[in-house]
């Protein structure tokens, strides 16, 4: 019962994340959102979840991951309740940031949970069912939640999107009672100033991203983006100091010293650039392109998302018998769909191309962060497990402002068909690089295949 109470928090963390993409039209004509006050809502969730995560992890280290999971999970049921009942933008602006924070608290957990807890043998079949969680969530997000708007549920509208979470989180916290408390380091301090340090870079990094393109990029958002390189090495050096001085960085400079650990990062890095960016502009085409409703584009995703699932639970025990050499089989079964996708129009043609994307993509990301993490101390798993899950929020945010800019740059003089082909190439180059981390990380040791 363990593994399905974990998966449920972060399929509910997966599914806001991109309900509110089906959702937005509604915001702005049942609730008044401008075009910032809707970015907001969508972005402003991602900004405090991603910004939270590694304190987050580091709580879970040093007062246990069930504890922290049960706070984040109570904390997600009543914000996702106040965004039910906000009554304008700006409320529901609010409560979506206090949202994301509380989904920080709670998903660090459930891969440090899994990290802690779970012996080699079975660890990795439980990562696979939460790549499985992840992609079935980000589906759901757009089918589920354009069935709920469609079918109007209680009259509620849009509110229902959000109100689903309360019975959800209800159930979940009334079953995590029975989780098991992992390994904690009590002796391990807090690094507020390191806390801040990092919160403070993804800040001026993420709200530019999030806000430039509406915003037409005014200089404010440039100032932003120059400075958060600044700020991630001025944090870096405090980390260090920390660390020379006997004290307990929030990261700590060892963990960084695994080359499996920050192979994989780099590798999860590229390859959600590309995933959350295929998302993005893979909607514009089916919407934009092809005239969907986003109901009936969230619908045409759902065999992607069934491929990436059937893949992801294969992917974990074909890892186990032939090593990383299964993700280069997924980034090779990726580059081919979008070579398919590249040279097509039809939209048939589309959603084969893209449920071979899946497949690819289900052997690839769950891989990935189950070989960064294989070399984790379980006393550090919280942490460690955060710093991916930011990671992967920071890199989509960057994948979707840079690939959707290319995306509409193209647009205007050449049509939704070749603004795709424009950022296929980049997905391509991406997933190339994939290809070759993955190769360096095999040849770390730390994933030998057995025959």
């Amino acid at each position: 019962m363990r593994l399905p109470v974990l998966l449920a928090a972060w399929f509910m963390a997966q599914f806001d994340f991109f309900v509110v993409n089906v959702a937005a039209p509604t915001f702005v004509r049942e609730l008044g959102a401008g075009p910032v006050a809707l970015e907001l809502i969508v972005g402003g969730y991602a900004f405090t979840y991603a910004a939270g995560m590694v304190t987050a992890g580091r709580l879970g280290d040093r007062y246990g991951h069930r504890r922290l999971f049960v706070i984040g999970v109570a904390a997600f049921t009543v914000t996702s309740l106040a965004c039910g009942l906000a009554a304008g933008p700006g409320q529901l602006v609010a409560a979506r940031l206090a949202q994301g924070l509380a989904g920080a608290l709670m998903v660090p957990q459930v891969l440090g949970t899994i990290t802690a807890t779970y012996p080699p043998e079975r660890r990795g079949r439980a990562i696979g069912w939460y790549g499985v969680t992840g992609g079935l969530g980000s589906i759901a997000g757009q089918v589920l939640g354009g069935l709920l708007l469609v079918s109007d549920v209680f009259g509620l509208g849009w509110r229902v999107v959000f109100l689903i979470n309360v019975p959800v989180g209800l159930l979940t916290l009334a079953l995590a009672r029975r989780l098991p408390e992992s390994r904690v380091s009590r002796a391990r301090g807090l690094d507020p100033l390191g806390a801040v340090g990092i919160a403070g870079t993804l800040a001026l990094a993420l709200v530019p991203l999030t806000l430039g393109r509406t915003l037409g990029w005014p200089a404010w958002t440039v100032v932003a983006l120059c400075l958060s390189p600044l700020a991630a090495l001025g944090t870096v050096a405090w980390q260090r100091r920390l660390a020379a001085r006997g004290r307990d960085p929030i990261l700590a400079p060892t963990l960084f010293r695994t080359r499996s650990y920050v192979l994989g990062i780099l590798s999860v890095l590229l390859f959600m650039a590309y995933f959350a960016a295929f998302m993005f502009t893979l909607a514009l085409l089916l919407q934009d392109g092809h005239g969907l409703s986003a109901f009936q584009a969230g619908c045409a995703f759902a065999p992607m998302g069934v491929s990436f699932g059937v893949t992801a639970l294969l992917g974990a025990r074909w890892t186990t018998r032939y090593g990383l050499r299964v993700v280069g089989i997924g980034c090779a079964t990726v580059a081919a769909g979008l070579l398919v996708l590249a040279g097509t129009n039809r939209l048939a043609v589309v959603i084969v191309a893209i449920t071979l994307v899946g497949a690819g993509n289900g052997l690839i990301l769950p891989q990935l962060i189950g070989a960064a993490l294989r070399g984790v101390p379980p006393e550090s798993a919280g942490t460690a497990s955060a710093v991916v899950s930011t990671a992967q929020q920071f890199a989509g945010a960057a994948g979707v402002t840079l690939l959707g800019t290319l995306f509409f740059a193209v647009l205007p003089g050449h049509g939704t068909a070749a603004a795709m082909r424009a950022t296929v190439v980049v997905d391509l180059v991406l997933i190339a690089a994939v290809a070759g981390l993955v190769g360096l990380l095999a040849r770390t040791g730390r994933a030998p295949a057995r025959r």
